[in-house]
């Protein structure tokens, strides 16, 4: 059998076209390969039964367990012949715990013959609640008979039972029996690692490997098996990105070098303060990027309030310097606004190029957003295309066709989680050669995560507060439980006021049709049901907070879905002090900076993610005055979303809290499961755990595209990277 055509088989040609057909719509296995690369979740042992404490509500769960008890009930029924219905209820036990099986009608016959007390089986279905009691109704089984039974010594091969990610429709054992029928065909397998990385880390060959996964004898088969293909994972993506890095650098780009003498000299000798130490290195590493004649990639993430916008800054004003123009991408009107309001006010009289009382050496910076009136529209984009603006600063309306630039040498992309590819590849195409790019988000993002997510970008870290920024407390107030608290909270946002600060009260809604909407429609969790309450919305409780616990303070409302200028007005006059307490959404979460806001009120905060409540936090302390962060929730004592906002409580170290949003939700897929719709390619690496892997796959990639770009000396190698970057997967690197 040709080698590639043994793993690319469709699985309709070897296990029919019924199982092929619901394995492809609900597991998205299409090939032999993708069967074999479908791993076991987790192992039984014979003779060792599951905790069923540990089953997930409303998921579904395999368990091996034992029949205690099995009764056959009869009642009454209209629907049933001669008016009776049977209900078998089974009970099975793993020796610490119970759980009820429930059979109904015509499905009672075979497992009343079949679960006798005393029969050992793998039981499959939904978890559900009746009665209080956990139950699965109508599972499906598969009884495990005794060593000496031929079929099943076949069917469970080894003294360990895989049990597989399965659906409602198909269930462990069917996938393990599917997964024996093509495992010959692990022998055509090609091995993707160069032989000498695999015999310099003693790794089992990737047949083997795939043996010892799906059908281990021993807890050291696994071992073995999970250690190889980890690497697998790490490796083929690191050899994807650095062979993006590797292309890039051969991509022309225009070096873009500062005078001595000219705006970025300036603008340093005005600024109020100096520089952090870890500013002045972060624009070092980039005005040498900037330097160089390929394009600068450079990914700059810091904490909340580090000073990333002064750095990029500093970036934009030297390129301008070298002649060239640059453009800053923001995810939001508001955040546009506040960045070209923020920026023309470091900048001064450096900001009126062409205006009378500007500096010489003065520039013009260019607000670019898609609301703006038609006549300021004009003059700004016949500005870019004059080279008359250095500096744009707009949202996703720079990128329209229309817009033609005289000069582009640098796109800044603020908070790049926020952008489709498709966008930032727009922007980077407006420059005659690829403009250099540098990239911020001020969610940290731990050291792993960045190799991988972010791997073909260079990583510069900001992790100093600027001098005279404050420290934020921060506290969970249980309002169900200890509703005094909440009244609490509302007093300490009036000393604040009183004291001559402002304050933030965050909502997760907005609270019109459209948002009622998009409420009723998103997925309820198990904690969502647990309240029932929809979550707090703005235009529902302003109302309510500004006659009630915040009555005689000036009170004012902000949400995305307002207009334009509307917003900008409700910021300025908040930035102006002339309103004490800003009910908003998180439309201010990243970004806006009101030095003198101290507190902010986060209602119903179990309702937002690790990440976003740090982001939200660092909307205060921003200024002299101590922060105060006070997260609001309903949430009872022992549940997972008070234990994350304990997390968040705890500590301001974003890159702690980073790590723990991460192990709470999972990875996902590195290469953007968004954008390709595509299934996870990693299956056994963990971003977090394996920190070490990943580390020395990225020097072994980076070693092996240096010696040979092509791969031309390692075809395994080049068809596990066509496998793992189908086409979309491949954009998504080429543009990220």
């Amino acid at each position: 059998m040709d080698l590639v055509h043994a793993l690319e088989e469709p699985l309709k040609n070897t296990l029919g076209p019924a199982t092929a057909k619901v394995m492809a719509e609900h597991l998205g296995l299409h090939t032999v390969g993708d069967l074999l690369h479908h791993y076991p979740r987790r192992y039984e042992e014979r003779g060792q039964l599951t905790h069923l404490a540990d089953l997930p509500l409303d998921e579904h769960a395999t368990v091996v367990a034992q029949v205690a008890d099995a009764r056959l009930h009869t009642f009454a029924s209209s629907k049933a012949p001669r008016g009776k219905g049977q209900r078998l209820e089974v009970t099975i036990t793993d020796g610490s715990g119970r759980l009820q099986l429930v059979f109904f009608g015509n499905g009672v016959h075979k497992p009343h013959k079949e679960l006798l007390p005393g029969t050992r089986a793998l039981f499959a279905g939904k978890v559900s609640v009746f009665n209080r009691r956990l139950q699965l109704a109508h599972p499906a089984y598969e009884l495990l008979r005794g060593e000496d039974d031929a079929q099943a010594v076949d069917s469970w091969a080894g003294a360990l039972i895989p049990l597989y990610p399965a659906t409602a429709k198909l269930e462990s054992w069917k996938i393990a029996k599917a997964v024996q029928t093509v495992l010959p065909s692990v022998q055509e397998a090609i091995d993707p690692l160069p032989d000498s990385l695999r015999d310099g880390r003693g790794l089992v060959s990737l047949p083997e490997a795939l043996l010892k996964i799906h059908r281990p004898h021993t807890k050291a088969d696994i071992a073995d098996a999970r250690s190889r293909l980890k690497w697998d994972e790490a490796f083929v993506l690191q050899v994807a990105l650095a062979r993006r890095r590797h292309a890039d650098a051969q991509l022309p780009a225009v070096a873009r070098v500062p005078g001595t003498d000219g705006l970025l000299t300036a603008f340093d000798a005005r600024l109020p303060f100096t520089l952090t130490e870890g500013q002045r290195k972060v624009s070092g590493e980039i005005f040498d990027d900037l330097a160089t004649e390929h394009p600068m990639h450079r990914l700059l993430q810091g904490e909340v309030g580090s000073g990333k916008t002064m750095v990029a800054l500093r970036a934009m004003l030297a390129v301008v310097d070298a002649g060239g123009q640059a453009a800053m991408l923001a995810p939001t009107e508001v955040l546009a606004q506040q960045h070209h309001r923020s920026i023309v006010e470091m900048m001064g009289e450096l900001a009126e190029g062409g205006m009378l009382g500007g500096s010489e050496r003065a520039t013009k910076v260019v607000l670019l957003t898609g609301s703006m009136g038609a006549a300021a529209r004009r003059q700004a984009l016949l500005d870019l295309v004059t080279g008359e603006a250095g500096i744009v600063i707009g949202t996703h309306a720079l990128i329209e066709d229309k817009v033609r630039f005289h000069d582009l040498g640098l796109v800044v992309v603020d908070e790049q989680h926020r952008f489709g590819v498709e966008q930032r590849d727009a922007l980077r195409g407006k420059g005659k050669q690829p403009p250099h790019l540098l990239v911020m988000t001020a969610t940290p993002i731990p050291r792993t995560v960045a190799m991988t997510v972010f791997g073909d970008l260079e990583t510069s870290v900001l992790d100093q507060l600027p001098a005279g920024r404050s420290p934020i407390a921060s506290h969970v107030v249980p309002a169900a439980d200890k509703p005094h608290f909440l009244a609490r909270a509302w007093e300490r946002v009036r000393e604040e006021v009183v004291g001559g600060h402002q304050a933030y009260v965050v909502c997760p809604r907005i609270g019109d049709d459209l948002d009622e909407a998009a409420a009723k429609k998103a997925k309820k969790t198990p904690e969502d049901e647990a309240e029932k309450r929809p979550p707090l919305a703005v235009l529902d409780v302003a109302g309510h907070f500004a006659e009630g616990p915040l009555k005689g303070l000036r009170v004012e409302v902000l949400h995305g879905r307002m207009q334009p200028d509307d917003k900008d007005a409700v910021m300025r006059r908040f930035a102006a002090g002339e309103t004490d307490v800003l009910v908003a959404t998180t439309v201010i979460e990243v970004g806006v900076n009101v030095p003198n806001a101290t507190a902010m009120v986060i209602m119903d905060a179990d309702r937002f993610g690790v990440s976003q409540l740090h982001q939200l936090r660092g909307r205060v302390g921003r200024g002299s005055a101590p922060g105060l962060c006070l997260l609001v929730t309903e949430m009872p004592e022992a549940s997972a979303a008070r234990a994350r906002l304990n997390s968040v409580a705890a500590t301001l170290d974003g890159f702690e809290l980073s790590r723990i949003d991460l192990e709470q939700r999972r990875e996902g897929d590195v290469l953007g499961q968004a954008q390709s719709g595509a299934r996870s390619s990693l299956r056994m690496l963990a971003v977090i755990d394996d920190e070490e892997i990943i580390a020395e796959a990225r020097e072994e990639a980076a070693a092996v595209v240096a010696a040979d770009p092509e791969l031309q000396r390692l075809p395994g190698l080049r068809t596990a990277l066509e496998a793992l970057l189908d086409e979309e997967r491949e954009q998504y690197l080429d543009k990220g």
